[in-house]
């Protein structure tokens, strides 16, 4: 169960981090409520998961995917880079979070 809140965790980080650019500057009421409520989930979520799972491996892995979810949305939404180089990057991400989940006795 706890890596099913970690996942969801992760999750939620993307939602937070990309409603921030719609957020404006926190001018905008709607996405900015929506974003804090994120935040708020995805910080209760990790919590759950920290009562079972290592603290450095699932916060590794919730940076993780919040950051490769978010690189990914920013691609399809914001039309940014898809250099090959950043995404060969990106990739070792996917590889760190896969071999922290792989390695993790929990």
């Amino acid at each position: 169960m706890a890596w099913i809140d970690l996942l969801f965790a992760g999750l939620f980080a993307i939602s937070w981090a990309v409603g921030l650019k719609f957020t404006a500057g926190f001018t905008r009421p709607v996405p900015t409520v929506l974003t804090v409520a994120s935040m708020a989930v995805s910080v209760f979520l990790l919590g759950f998961a920290l009562k079972t799972l290592s603290l450095g491996t699932a916060y590794a892995i919730w940076t993780g995917v919040g950051t490769v979810g978010t690189v990914v949305l920013g691609i399809l939404l914001f039309g940014e880079s898809t250099h090959a180089l950043r995404l060969a990057c990106i990739g070792l991400f996917v590889l760190g979070i896969v071999g922290l989940k792989v390695v993790s006795p929990e």
